[in-house]
């Protein structure tokens, strides 16, 4: 009876850590997230979007009962860095970072990492050591975009100025899509490309554009203006609305409500692609209730579906 009783615990054991062990880091175990403590952390909270992703985020590890902080830079790489390491020496029990280039912060995600701290990201990059990153495929996103500007827009010919912000992991895989595009292309010209702080992106290329538009006033001079991302594009077609300039075709990324609002409206803004951020949240939460609870995973990039959106086809 005493060998018997003995076997039962050893394999009791053996099976705790084998839970364990395919988790992939200490702080996975069999009992999923209820008493986790997550951080969410971001320095875009400000953006709509990454604000949509961090609420879903939050109400959904809140649901399977985790105790959620959020953790706002207010575009403050520098002070990202410094809170993740803060997170770290707190012993937080696992991290998604919002909107977040994390190749920016290796040697702060690497003290996660040697922690056995997982770390996930949300429409971020992905680097060795993380577990998923969900996202959209931004490069294929922005050869959508770009395709529809400049072949079925503006007929494969003009003038196109280009709003950005390359510090974005997301933004800049779109950027790049644009730049070969329009390599290939000698009949389309770049006027010139505008980075747009993330803060403020609204005002910011509102303002931007109507200087662009002072210092190009005829028509025709400015066939489109290409956007990273839709709050550049909406404050674009502000200013090209107020001054009267609706030859100039604009386009975005994100699907925002407001930039498909102006879109139905048959403004010059013309199209995004609609991200599927609620997507991206699902896919972190489902992936970290798999780890959590012992499951092994597949790290690397998943991908949540995008989609065209024009006047045709706006909701």
């Amino acid at each position: 009876m005493k060998v018997k009783k003995a076997m039962v615990v050893l394999a009791a054991a053996l099976a705790g850590l084998g839970l364990t062990a395919c988790g992939g880091g200490a702080k996975s175990t069999a009992d999923g997230l209820e008493g986790k403590n997550i951080s969410i952390m971001t320095p875009y909270l400000s953006s709509v979007t990454t604000n949509q992703m961090v609420e879903n985020l939050q109400a959904g590890l809140e649901k399977e009962g985790a105790e959620v902080t959020v953790i706002d830079t207010a575009n403050d790489f520098s002070k990202l860095a410094s809170r993740i390491e803060d997170v770290v020496t707190a012993q937080t029990d696992g991290i998604i970072l919002v909107s977040a280039d994390p190749s920016q912060l290796e040697n702060q995600l690497q003290e996660a990492f040697d922690a056995n701290i997982p770390v996930f990201g949300c429409d971020s990059g992905f680097i060795e050591g993380m577990q998923v990153n969900a996202t959209s495929d931004n490069y294929q996103m922005g050869q959508l975009i770009t395709d529809y500007l400049f072949n079925d827009l503006m007929g494969g010919e003009g003038n196109v100025i280009a709003l950005t912000h390359r510090p974005h992991p997301g933004v800049v895989k779109r950027c790049e899509a644009f730049d070969d595009a329009i390599a290939e292309n000698d009949k389309i010209s770049l006027i010139t490309e505008q980075h747009i702080p993330a803060e403020q992106p609204i005002n910011d290329a509102q303002d931007t554009v109507e200087n662009l538009l002072l210092s190009n006033p005829e028509k025709g001079s400015i066939t489109a203006i290409w956007c990273g991302w839709d709050e550049p594009a909406i404050g674009a077609t502000q200013a090209c609305m107020e001054a009267g300039r609706d030859e100039i075709l604009v386009v975005g990324v994100d699907g925002n409500e407001q930039a498909v609002d102006l879109i139905k409206q048959g403004t010059n803004l013309k199209a995004t692609v609609k991200q599927n951020f609620d997507g991206m949240a699902d896919i972190v939460l489902e992936q970290m209730k798999l780890l959590y609870t012992g499951k092994e995973i597949e790290k690397g990039d998943m991908y949540a579906d995008a989609t065209l959106i024009t006047q045709e086809n706006a909701e």
